[in-house]
């Protein structure tokens, strides 16, 4: 019985099926942060640029003749 557990054991340490998973785990964490710090970088910008845009719009002056 204990020869079959060793068995069993051995197997589950030999599948590489879990490592792909793991492979794929790790590449979804990659892209996500990716995604996440440029979007820190872009945010600062973008909204200084709506900041002036929404600024400019108020100051038009519109005419009522």
């Amino acid at each position: 019985m204990a020869h079959t557990k060793f068995k069993n054991m051995f197997r589950f340490l030999r599948d590489e099926s879990a490592a792909v998973t793991v492979d794929w785990v790790v590449l979804t964490a990659a892209i996500v942060g990716l995604g996440v710090a440029v979007i820190g970088t872009i945010k600062t910008g973008s909204e200084t640029t709506a900041t002036n845009v929404r600024n400019a719009i108020v100051e038009i002056a519109v005419g009522t003749d």
